[in-house]
C-alpha cells in the first residue's frame, strides 16, 4: 500500500513539473486579468452611513401604541425599518436629490438594517463618488425621519450620526480579488494539466508501459545523438 501511495505522489509531482510552464502562464493570466479589472475597469463604489435611533413617543401615542422596553427593541424598530424601506421615503428622497435619480434606483442602492436587540437602525447608501454616497445617505435619512413623523406616532426617529464622505471605496476589494484570482488560476491550470495527462495515451517511458499495458520491460534501446 505504501509503495502505491509513493508511486501516485511521484506521478503527481511529475505532472506538475511537466506542465509547470502552462500552470505558471495560466495563473499569471488570471492574476493580471483580475488586476486590470480591479484597478482600471470596475468603477469604485463608495458607501455613506447614517445611524438612526428609534425612541418611544409617549406624548403622542395612544394606549394601544404604548410599548414596553422589551417590545420596543423587537417590534418598534422593525416597524420603523419597514417605513424606511417604503416607496414614500424613496420618493421624498428623489425630490430632494433633483438629479434625475428614480425611486427604483434609490431603493436599489440604499439599505436599511435594524440592529438586533437595539433601537438602532443603520442606513447605508452606495454611489460612485464619496460625496454622492454621503449626500444620498443623508437625504434618505432626512426623508425617512420626515415621513415617519407623518405616518406613525408611536415612536420618534432621530439621527445620531450623519454621513460623511468616505475615504475609501467598499469595492472592488483589489487585494482579495487578486488573491482569489491566483488561487482560481492555480486550480484551473492544475486541472488542465491532469486532464491533458489523462487524455494522453502515448507511451513515453518504462513506467508508461507498466501502467498502460501491464507488461514487464525486457530491455531498453538507448538513444544516441549524432555527432
Amino acid at each position: 500500500m505504501e509503495q502505491g501511495n509513493d508511486i501516485d505522489f511521484t506521478g503527481f509531482i511529475d505532472v506538475l513539473n511537466k506542465e509547470k510552464a502552462m500552470i505558471a502562464l495560466v495563473t499569471i493570466f488570471f492574476v493580471l486579468f483580475s488586476a486590470i479589472l480591479s484597478f482600471f475597469i470596475i468603477k469604485p463604489t463608495y458607501q455613506g452611513h447614517v445611524t438612526v435611533i428609534i425612541g418611544r413617543n409617549d406624548s403622542k401615542s395612544s394606549t394601544n401604541e404604548q410599548y414596553n422596553d422589551v417590545m420596543m427593541s423587537q417590534n418598534l424598530t422593525k416597524t420603523y425599518a419597514q417605513i424606511a424601506e417604503s416607496r414614500s421615503v424613496a420618493s421624498k428622497t428623489v425630490s430632494k436629490l433633483s438629479n434625475g435619480t428614480t425611486i427604483d434606483q434609490v431603493s436599489k442602492v440604499v439599505s436599511v438594517t435594524p440592529e438586533t436587540g437595539t433601537q438602532i437602525i443603520d442606513i447605508t447608501a452606495n454611489a460612485k463618488s464619496p460625496e454622492e454616497a454621503a449626500d444620498l445617505a443623508n437625504d434618505f435619512s432626512d426623508s425617512f425621519v420626515a415621513v415617519s413623523k407623518e405616518v406613525y406616532t408611536a415612536g420618534d426617529a432621530r439621527i445620531i450620526d450623519r454621513a460623511t464622505a468616505p475615504k475609501s471605496p467598499i469595492k472592488p476589494k483589489k487585494l482579495i480579488n487578486i488573491v482569489v484570482a491566483f488561487v482560481l488560476g492555480l486550480f484551473v491550470s492544475i486541472g488542465i494539466a491532469f486532464i491533458k495527462e489523462y487524455m494522453d495515451k502515448t507511451i513515453k517511458t518504462q513506467d508508461d508501459i507498466k501502467r498502460h499495458l501491464d507488461l514487464p520491460v525486457l530491455g531498453v534501446i538507448p538513444s544516441y545523438e549524432e555527432e
